[in-house]
């Protein structure tokens, strides 16, 4: 990962961090899921998401859609997402299908699980991060912790 990438993630995961310590996040007990989760979820049995990040307190995926390429449904747990390159998707959520035109740097919060599908129906390649809170562990992290996570180095060195 280059220095600029580095950078950007790292803003992302301070951005969390104050998201959920002004909010708050409710712990999801697990569940057997009929649907898959962003992760596992694709379209015609290929991925569109991959795991940036993946630890006890966070997962960061990055999700990229090329034009004509979507996410099957599956669902989300309690997340935050940021849009790196936007385009125009049509979305189908609670039954409802819509067409939207999303610019990037479009941010967002989910607080509650919730289940979708999308597709992008515009002419340039799609892509988001997503950044779900993990319920191990204290959140945030005490603030000695997290800066030294921050530099890329272990709690404790």
């Amino acid at each position: 990962m280059n220095a600029a990438a580095s950078r950007f993630l790292q803003r992302i995961v301070l951005l969390m961090t104050w998201t959920v310590s002004v909010a708050g996040c409710a712990d999801s007990p697990a569940r057997d899921e009929p649907l898959p989760d962003p992760l596992a979820a694709g379209w015609n049995g290929k991925p569109v998401c991959e795991a940036l990040h993946d630890d006890a307190r966070m997962r960061i995926l990055r999700c990229t859609f090329p034009p004509g390429v979507g996410h099957e449904r599956h669902y989300h747990e309690p997340h935050f997402g940021y849009v790196i390159r936007g385009g125009r998707m049509r979305l189908l959520e609670d039954g409802e299908t819509r067409v939207v035109d999303i610019p990037d740097g479009t941010m967002w919060r989910r607080d509650e699980r919730f289940e979708h599908e999308a597709l992008n129906v515009g002419d340039n390649e799609s892509q988001y991060l997503i950044i779900e809170h993990k319920s191990a562990g204290p959140w945030p992290p005490p603030a000695r912790n997290r800066d030294q996570e921050l530099r890329g180095r272990p709690p404790g060195s």
